[in-house]
């Protein structure tokens, strides 16, 4: 049974109480910007109005702006307020606006773009992991292949074993800057999981794909590798059945 929930005047959830409160704030009103409830130029309320109908601190909300004024989605000026930014301005790979994003209906043109990014990232990274990865690494790797057979994809545990998977991938280059996109790829590859089966079972079970993957970067085969990534996202894309980009 799910869970009710509190929710203030501007449609804050006060259930969560693992949550620090401005990071509940900041996630709620992120999840909002992101989503199209408060479009561009639109001012948030007042620090003190906010606080009083919410029953919260100034101080809670106030840190909550920072958050997402670090994230790109709103900016605050003296006597003009908090107001949300274009699009443009959004940092929309860092993991918490992914999250937000997911959390209601992203656009198609939003999914494509994120596959298009992991189609440029990953298979190039495979390639690499195969000549560079060292024995821990694969024993990571092949931990998050049991995971995800146990669990499976459907399950939080599957999920996160597939993150990890991909995660330990990217770490395998023993390249800085592709390590730094390991957070970003990890979301992707979570929220597209999750996104697919939103209203259907998983059509297919990618284990086999990501055996394939495994299998080259523990063989040293860096085209095989390469390859088999592209395969993975290609099929992980197909899964979701969304109209071509054109």
């Amino acid at each position: 049974m799910s869970r009710s929930k509190e929710l203030g005047t501007d449609g804050i959830d006060r259930s969560d109480k693992s949550l620090r409160l401005h990071g509940s704030i900041a996630r709620d009103l992120g999840t909002a910007i992101v989503t199209g409830k408060y479009p561009p130029g639109h001012v948030l309320s007042g620090e003190l109005d906010f606080a009083e109908r919410n029953q919260i601190s100034r101080t809670a909300y106030r840190e909550a702006i920072r958050i997402l004024a670090a994230k790109g989605l709103v900016e605050s000026r003296p006597k003009a307020g908090t107001r949300i930014t274009d699009p443009s301005r959004w940092h929309i790979l860092d993991p918490d606006v992914l999250a937000w994003t997911f959390a209601g209906e992203p656009s198609v043109t939003a999914i494509h773009d994120l596959f298009e990014l992991r189609m440029i990232i990953e298979p190039a990274a495979a390639e690499l992991a195969a000549k560079r990865r060292n024995g821990g690494q694969l024993a990571q790797m092949g931990h998050a292949l049991e995971e995800m057979a146990k669990h499976t994809l459907a399950s939080p545990l599957g999920q996160a074993a597939d993150q990890a998977f991909h995660t330990t991938l990217l770490k395998a280059t023993g390249n800085a800057a592709l390590i730094a996109l390991a957070s970003t790829i990890s979301a992707a590859v979570r929220w597209t999981t999750i996104y697919k089966q939103r209203k259907r079972k998983l059509p297919r079970d990618p284990l086999p794909d990501h055996r394939v993957l495994f299998d080259a970067v523990a063989n040293g085969d860096g085209p095989g590798a390469r390859t088999a990534m592209h395969r993975l996202i290609e099929l992980a894309l197909a899964d979701i059945d969304l109209p071509e980009r054109l």
